[in-house]
């Protein structure tokens, strides 16, 4: 009989550790009913405080997500996680860290800075009018943070076929990255780092442009007193479905394309004449356009749209119609069945940062819940 209960004891305890051990909807019913709302409402006074905000903490959450565990939140030194060369930017920190701290009043040592992530994405998404969906939850937090494991991380310098294989690694697939590309600053507009040197001519000041690992000068003439924007964070946090760019990251595409020289031939002629308008040679390098043109201020599937028609904006936008497959996913959205029979962006879109959000995350007895999110217990 003994033997018995104590069998009927370690089958429960066994389907307990199972079930704690498991990312699901509604994780913290019981514990923390509160914090998705709680989240929600930071995300939401933060972005009506500043519009920069919502692209930023979806471009936090992907850059943690290749390995969700919230480790990109840790300031521990130079080594730190946040500090990896393909991070630089990302923002939206500031936005966790209240909303933890308003948590751990609340209910302390339950809620983890992954989650938190997970959640201010998906409320950051509704705010732009994108789809609105379940998280799941149950993340803990990581206790390494080393610049070292940004080193997987998709790169500007990255081929399609690169960029699959990174992807394909995670679990994700060729849609995932088309998804995921067009809305959480993928490539260029991730892994750019601005490092400025100003001379002493009264004619000219250089930037410096460090790509993928990669010096290149840009010599810029521009009248004395003028400032280049160095605060990159508000140049490449959006999201390219929602956002802007300025023209100095232009000004290679429309003037010095490789190979040959001259502009990138998979600009739509029409809207080249735009851009060069918008962004002549030698002019303000400063002046800002809209990554989605059409619909920069809402989440929606103009930006696939744009790629087929030649409009895309970034390069890095433009190279997915370029490839079979991933062009097959563009498509996959104007058949002409769409939108009454055919795929749903915004389903699609949902389902790939549910899965996503599920790579590498740590559950159960894994890991830990941190006090505040930028530091180790």
């Amino acid at each position: 009989m003994v033997l018995v209960l104590q069998l009927q004891v370690l089958i429960v305890c066994y389907i307990i550790g199972i079930s704690q051990g498991q990312l699901r909807v509604g994780f913290y019913t019981n514990t923390c009913p509160d914090a998705e709302s709680i989240v929600g409402g930071f995300v939401r006074d933060a972005a009506q405080a500043n519009p920069k905000i919502a692209p930023a903490l979806l471009r936090l959450h992907f850059h943690d997500c290749f390995g969700c565990d919230g480790s990109i939140l840790i300031e521990n030194g130079a080594n730190a996680e946040r500090n990896a060369f393909g991070h630089q930017g990302v923002g939206g920190f500031e936005v966790i860290e209240k909303a933890k701290s308003q948590l751990e009043a609340l209910c302390p040592g339950v809620v983890s800075c992954a989650d938190i992530v997970a959640l201010a994405a998906r409320d950051a998404i509704a705010l732009t009018k994108g789809p609105s969906y379940e998280v799941e939850t149950g993340r803990r937090d990581g206790v390494v943070s080393d610049v070292s494991t940004a080193d997987k991380m998709p790169d500007v310098s990255d081929s399609v076929e690169q960029l699959k294989t990174k992807f394909q690694e995670k679990g994700l697939s060729a849609k995932d990255l088309v998804l995921l590309n067009g809305t959480l600053s993928l490539s260029l507009s991730l892994y750019i780092y601005i490092y400025i040197y100003m001379s002493h001519t009264e004619s000219c000041k250089f930037g410096v442009l460090l790509v993928g690992g990669h010096l290149k000068v840009y010599e810029q003439a521009i009248n004395i007193g003028t400032t280049f924007e160095k605060e990159h964070n508000k140049t490449y946090n959006a999201a390219h479905t929602i956002g802007t760019t300025a023209c100095f990251f232009m000004t290679q595409r429309l003037y010095n394309f490789i190979p040959g020289g001259g502009s990138d031939p998979a600009i739509n002629p029409n809207f080249l004449q735009e851009l060069k308008s918008k962004c002549p040679k030698n002019g303000d390098v400063n002046v800002r356009l809209a990554i989605d043109q059409g619909s920069e201020q809402t989440f929606d599937s103009q930006i696939l749209q744009n790629i087929r028609s030649g409009f895309a904006v970034l390069q890095s936008d433009a190279r997915l119609y370029a490839d079979a497959a991933t062009r097959n996913v563009v498509d996959s959205y104007f058949g002409f069945l769409n939108p009454l029979f055919g795929p749903s962006f915004e389903a699609d879109f949902a389902n790939s940062m549910v899965k996503m959000g599920r790579i590498e995350v740590k559950t159960g007895s894994q890991g830990t819940i941190r006090r505040v999110c930028r530091a180790f217990n």
